[in-house]
């Protein structure tokens, strides 16, 4: 009998669970750097990999573990590999699979330090890029070349929230024989699970929405266990991105309250979206969860829900976002997403700021763009600071 799946909800609160001896209904944190051997042939058996005994912190954690396979059972995927960070994640999933002389088609408006990764960094080992308009499949076709090894995504877009076809975009990179690497931190699990939709490779800013708190840094990738165990031996037992063990325990303590979280400030983002349409300070609103936008259609066939980013222009420009930021209580004005605050802040000058001028023009990250992150707090709060706000 096929294993049947479990939602979001029970899969955030049970998945990777285990009991110590003791039975506690909280795993023990587990804080050593190294593991005992009961005798020389264990251990020589660990390092050939004939046992699943702990060797060395880097090499594997039980809290770490733990993580892990919560991650894995709620992506749908056979393996996970926790990392230091969100940025170490994207490194390891690129690195694990590209070499010198390969070519990256890459979205133009997607998280400022990937694209830097990608525009900046890769080119030192020979790996270029090419960065086209996500939200059509053909233009990631059009840029292919014969040496096009991955193509990556990030729907919804960091900060545009523009949309791509993933399923529609996995089927055109397989085509070609390339890989999917799909950033899944915007929608989160909750929301949307690109393996299901074709995807190779997923990656996670677990600092993000599914840490929750604002409080451990920490990143992920997805994949199946060759992929998977490509990248755990590259990035974090080659290239010591590491992730420690008590922001592993935060951050499964945190996932365990994800699909609550998400729901809430999902409503939420949805209704806010919907008032800011209006308001005459407010020239456009970006939020796939808007009739209107032109992705919609692609994300109701996509996503679960419509997740708790959102972003804005405002008549003005560069001047009224100042003011914006300036005025809010309620919400913080800080540069990160999914944590249980809302937070704010204008893209163009922090974290789209080292993309040169006419490729932030291109990916439509205009001066007067604000991106809004909306956390649990009440809608009708987080309405009011903003309707006093945009005076």
């Amino acid at each position: 009998m096929a294993e049947t799946r479990r939602g979001p909800s029970t899969l955030s609160v049970h998945a990777g669970e285990r009991r110590d001896v003791s039975k506690a209904l909280e795993a023990p944190l587990v804080l050593s750097s190294a593991f005992a051997f009961g005798s020389a042939d264990e251990a020589s058996a660990a390092f050939r990999g004939e046992n699943a005994h702990y060797i060395y912190g880097r090499w594997g954690n039980p809290s770490v573990e733990e993580l892990e396979q919560k991650v894995a059972a709620l992506e749908g995927g056979a393996e996970a590999v926790a990392t230091a960070s969100g940025m170490a994640a994207v490194t390891g999933a690129l690195l694990s699979l590209l070499r010198s002389g390969d070519h990256v088609v890459a979205p133009l408006a997607f998280y400022g330090e990937s694209a830097r990764l990608l525009r900046e960094r890769l080119p030192d080992f020979g790996i270029e890029s090419s960065f086209v308009d996500a939200r059509s499949v053909d233009s990631y076709l059009a840029a292919c070349r014969p040496t096009t090894r991955v193509f990556y995504a990030e729907s919804p877009a960091n900060p545009t929230l523009g949309i791509t076809d993933l399923a529609a975009l996995a089927e055109a990179a397989h085509s070609r024989n390339v890989t999917l690497v799909v950033d899944n931190t915007f929608a989160t699990p909750y929301c949307q699970n690109p393996l299901a939709l074709g995807a190779d490779l997923v990656v996670h800013s677990l600092t993000k929405a599914l840490g929750g708190h604002g409080d451990a840094i920490g990143g992920m990738v997805v994949a199946d266990e060759d992929r998977a165990n490509r990248v755990r031996d590259l990035i974090v037992k080659g290239l010591g991105g590491v992730l420690a063990p008590f922001n592993a325990f935060l951050i499964s303590r945190g996932i365990r309250t994800l699909a609550l979280r998400q729901a809430q400030a999902s409503r939420s983002a949805g209704v806010l979206a919907e008032r800011l349409q209006s308001h005459p300070a407010v020239e456009r609103v970006h939020y796939p969860g808007l009739s209107d936008h032109p992705g919609h259609a692609v994300a109701r066939r996509q996503m679960r829900a419509f997740g708790s980013l959102l972003s804005f222009e405002l008549r003005g420009g560069l001047p009224a976002g100042r003011k914006l930021l300036e005025a809010v209580g309620v919400i913080t004005h800080a540069v990160s997403l999914g944590d249980v605050r809302s937070l704010i802040t204008h893209p163009a000058s922090t974290t789209a700021s080292t993309m040169p001028p006419e490729l932030r023009e291109r990916a439509e990250i205009r001066d007067g763009l604000v991106r809004l992150s909306v956390g649990i707090e009440d809608a009708e709060d987080l309405w009011a600071d903003l309707e006093q706000a945009l005076g």
